[in-house]
């Protein structure tokens, strides 16, 4: 099983965004039981006292505009121990990779990417809650989530 970690500052917009935008190519591809999909946060803004926030409507509403439900997904912290429990820790920009350097262990492994970083156009995702535009990062993040998938699959074959 391939488990995969997206992660961006708040865990309400861009890696929620991800965690359910990726669920739903594995559903379509009838992949269920080959992946654990997750997503979380670099910083507590919206974790307080083990409770999350739900996504941010906005992000909300763009994932429903493509069928796609984060119903019930609340904002969770990083955690130390998930360097050991996920195979792939995806940033949305290359701060929230340097970010998770600062909390997890020595990546030695080669676990941390940003998730366009998979495609043929290299970049960080703009974080929606400063430009609005979530049309743009669902785009983004649809094209990122199709080349990661893609890349798992060459790599690691049925």
């Amino acid at each position: 099983m391939t488990k995969i970690l997206f992660v961006c500052w708040g865990n309400i917009c861009r890696s929620p965004m991800a965690e359910f935008i990726f669920k739903d190519i594995v559903r379509r591809n009838q992949a269920e039981d080959r992946f654990l999909v997750e997503s979380a946060a670099t910083h507590d803004d919206n974790v307080w006292n083990g409770h999350g926030a739900p996504v941010y409507s906005n992000a909300a509403k763009e994932l429903k505009k493509h069928g796609i439900s984060c119903a019930g997904k609340e904002a969770q912290m990083l955690k130390y121990s998930d360097y050991d429990k996920y195979d792939y820790l995806i940033g949305m920009e290359a701060s929230n990779i340097w970010e998770m350097k600062d909390m997890l262990p020595e990546d030695t492994e080669g676990k941390l990417h940003r998730l366009l970083d998979f495609t043929d156009r290299p970049k960080d995702i703009d974080d929606p809650w400063y430009t609005r535009n979530f049309g743009l990062c669902y785009d983004e993040i649809k094209e990122g989530c199709e080349a990661l998938y893609r890349h798992i699959e060459e790599t690691h074959p049925r």
